[in-house]
């Protein structure tokens, strides 16, 4: 005879409810946080940072502005570089 006794089956209960399943609501999924504390913290982070964002623009654009006109524009650019080029020229014939 086998020594020792056989292991019973145990009985399986139901986790939790029934689960639906196929059933998709429509709209954004949103979990609750487990620790609403780190959630404000990371809420006022990011207000902060935003913060800190918009003031290094404004010092940047100030910076920017008191050096001179800006321009984006490529003809521009394009115009400028070309009058440098044709004094540079103009310049190296005379000597």
């Amino acid at each position: 005879m086998a020594q020792g006794s056989l292991k019973l089956k145990k009985n399986n209960k139901p986790k939790g409810g029934k689960e639906k399943k196929g059933v998709v609501k429509k709209g954004a999924r949103k979990i609750a946080p487990k620790q609403p504390a780190l959630v404000q913290k990371r809420a006022l982070d990011k207000k902060l940072t935003a913060q800190i964002n918009r003031s290094i623009e404004r010092q940047m654009s100030v910076k920017a502005n008191a050096v001179g006109k800006l321009t984006i524009m490529k003809k521009l650019a394009e115009e400028k570089t070309e009058d440098k080029k044709i004094k540079r020229s103009s310049n190296s014939r005379l000597t």
